[in-house]
Parts: C-alpha cells; structure tokens; sequence
C-alpha cells in the first residue's frame, strides 16, 4: 500500500468542530483515488497532513512505508502536488516553469526536457509555450500547474481541483495524462467537489463531510447503494413559474434552469406520466428519466449527514 492513513484527527481551537475526524483510507500504486467534498469538507487540511506540512493531533500516515509524522521530509520528496491555488509564474513561461519545477524535483535535465514537451503537446499548449506567464488566461495556468506536478512525478501525485477553470476540451485531454500517471506506477490522489467527473476518472473514492470519511468504495458500490432510485432531471421553460415535486419524488434540486430529483424505481410510470403533462402544458422544455448517478448517491448521504450533525449539534447544547 503505497498511502495509509489511519485515525488522522485535526482540531483548530479548543472546542471547535474537527477539521478531520477519525479518517481512515488507503491509496495503492497504479490508483486514481478521489477525495470528494464540498468545501469545507476538510480535504485541504488531510492533504496538508499527508504531504507534512501540519501535523494531525492523533492517528498516523505512512507513505511507501515511511511514517510522514517521524519525517515529513520524507513526505514532501515523495509527493509531487499541484495545490488549489494558482502557482505564481510571472516572468516564466510554461515551458521553463515545468522544466525548472523537474529539475528542482530532481530529474534529469534530457529526460526533464522531453517530459515536458510531451506534455505541453499532449494538453494542446503549444501556442503558450514561450509566453510570459503573466500573459496566460487562469485556464491555461492550471493545466500548466498541473504539468509542473507530473513532470518529475512523486510516488504519491496529488491534484487539487485540477481542472478549476479549464475548457471542455482540454479537461479531457488532462484526464488522460491523470490516467497515464496511475498506468505508470503512481498513486493519483484527485481532491475534487465535482461529482461527475470524478465518477469517470477514479477508480476508488472517500466522500468527506465535516472532516469524517462517510463511505468509500468504488463509483459502482456507492451508486449501487441507491440502485432502487431513478434520477429524474426535469428542464424548465424560461417563462414557466415555479414547480414543485410530487409526493412521490425526493425534494427537487435546482441548478440553473433545471430541477433534478430522485425517484422510486417502482414509480417509474408515474414520474414519466408527470413529467409528461408538465411538458405538454408548456411549463418544461424537456425532461429525462435514468439511473441514479454518483452525483445522486453523494447527495444522499451529505444531506443524512448534515441531519445528523443538526442533531448532534441540537444535543450538544442541551446537555
């Protein structure tokens, strides 16, 4: 097991909420494993642990064998990282800020040099190869980021939101090289609140809240948990008011110009019956009918979550 992390907990300020609690999980070599939350889930402070950069008030993390808490040296020679925040490379170009990232990561200057070109050709970055960094659009910065974290690849690669800001197109380009990270032997740890795309590109994930891992499995376990509901995803018409879910539907959703709820496999013919009527008395322009996606498993269980932390919280202060 190349990661292991067991009951890391981290707590700022004496009686704050903790910003991890008890989190368990194992990365090996050749994953992409997702670490998936909203913000404030506490995935930046797990990360900053891993990496030695904090240290956790309890629990222990060992890297390739080597405990990061005895030697967070060792941590940060074994990690190659690409952090949330945008890396300053003003008065670089891309290419001489992923080559100069290699070579102080350790590598070879030839074998730096080609690393690098293969990866701005393969993200299309060739037209910004040579331009200042100030000149660059926040898009084409963080592929760059990224390049700078797998040019001289670490062990453990971590990714933190990687694809902030970047187009359609070169976000799956960027996918590839995450997997051709894992295909060449390293463990990909993807820290990331966007359902859908991990869903395509991990092969295991954690879902956190509130600094507790609330399940972890692969895309198919977790999904399989609510296997007996359909997501129904209705579109609205821009001049149609307001509609309500039926009895028979989870609370709606809204995203935009789009209501998604989650439906009772066994009400299938009800859903569609429904939806049906709204469109053909104009008030949505579409709707559609399918299996519950991750997206729909994670806001199962964020939502119980947060009932039960409501709770807890509503208990603490009785007490």
């Amino acid at each position: 097991m190349l990661l292991e992390v067991a009951g890391v907990s981290k707590r700022y300020g004496r009686r704050s909420v903790p910003a991890n609690d008890g989190i368990n999980l194992t990365v090996e070599a050749g994953q992409v494993y997702g670490l998936l939350g909203h913000n404030g889930a506490g995935k930046t402070t797990l990360v900053n642990q891993i990496v030695g950069l904090i240290r956790p008030d309890q629990g222990s993390i060992r890297i390739d064998g080597h405990d990061v808490l005895a030697d967070p040296g060792f941590a940060r020679r074994a990690c190659s990282i690409q952090p949330q925040s945008q890396l300053p490379i003003d008065g670089l170009t891309p290419r001489q800020a992923i080559e100069t990232l290699g070579r102080l990561r350790g590598g070879n200057d030839q074998v730096v040099r080609g690393r690098a070109a293969r990866l701005i050709e393969a993200l299309t970055l060739g037209e910004w190869r040579d331009t200042d960094g100030a000149r660059l659009s926040g898009g084409v910065k963080r592929l760059v980021s990224f390049c700078m974290a797998a040019v001289e690849p670490g062990r453990l690669v971590i990714l933190d939101e990687p694809t902030n800001d970047v187009d359609p197109v070169r976000r799956r380009l960027l996918w590839a090289q995450v997997r051709l990270l894992a295909d060449e032997g390293a463990a990909v740890l993807l820290v990331t609140h966007n359902v859908i795309e991990a869903e395509r590109s991990v092969d295991r994930l954690a879902i956190l809240d509130h600094g507790r891992v609330l399940t972890e499995g692969t895309p198919a376990d977790l999904k399989g948990r609510i296997a007996d509901e359909l997501r129904l995803e209705l579109v609205l018409d821009p001049d149609g008011d307001g509609i309500e879910t039926p009895r028979f539907a989870g609370p709606g959703i809204v995203v935009g110009n789009r209501i998604v709820a989650t439906v009772p496999a066994g009400m299938a013919a009800e859903a569609a019956t429904w939806a049906g009527d709204l469109r053909r008395a104009g008030r949505i322009e579409e709707f559609s009918l399918a299996p519950a996606t991750l997206e729909d498993a994670y806001v199962a269980l964020v939502g119980a979550s947060q009932s039960t932390n409501i709770k807890e919280e509503i208990d603490v202060r009785a007490a």
